[in-house]
């Protein structure tokens, strides 16, 4: 079939595939550079990701008390959205469909929105709203622990890029509203 038959969404996937293969980490990878990519997708797990708000949330005051409560309604409302969106396409994993790899624990079947890249996002886009010094920074980091879901073989870059746009809209929605 030529790429002219193939709809958007094939032509989409088939440029997501391409991506995720030339990214994933191979077997000639050296090991300190997976240990890194391993620490960083950490960042954007449940434990870093709701730590990094309840941690201000109960033990400080003033601007970051308030900036960690609008930090954890997002990640809250952007988790659920990521877990129907999960649930709804069932996009199988690169390690179902590409034979590749994870070099991290996957942690459920469906790959598409990324839940880290969406937390990590959520978190530091609303710390950013309201610290702008550190937006850029934030940002910075939570863009690369979405990076590295792609790096380790868990997600399509896709997922990633649909991960973080659900927290940045989460946020920016959950702002208006206030």
């Amino acid at each position: 079939m030529t790429q002219a038959r193939l709809s958007l969404w094939q032509r989409l996937d088939a440029r997501d595939r391409a991506l995720f293969v030339r990214w994933v980490i191979s077997e000639l990878t050296p090991v300190r550079s997976t240990r890194l990519w391993r620490a960083l997708t950490h960042l954007g797990g449940l434990r870093c990701s709701v730590a990094g708000v309840l941690l201000p949330l109960l033990m400080t005051g003033g601007a970051l008390r308030a900036a960690a409560r609008e930090a954890l309604i997002a990640l809250v409302v952007s988790h659920l959205v990521v877990q129907v969106v999960k649930r709804s396409v069932m996009r199988r994993r690169p390690t179902d469909v590409e034979r590749a790899g994870a070099y991290v624990e996957v942690p459920d079947c469906f790959s598409f929105p990324s839940g880290h890249a969406c937390a990590s996002m959520s978190v530091a886009f609303a710390y950013g709203l309201r610290f702008p010094t550190l937006a850029v920074p934030l940002v910075a980091l939570a863009s690369i622990v979405g990076f590295s879901r792609v790096r380790l073989g868990v997600h399509y870059p896709g997922d990633v890029i649909v991960g973080q746009a659900i927290a940045i809209l989460t946020v920016a929605v959950l702002g208006s509203a206030a």
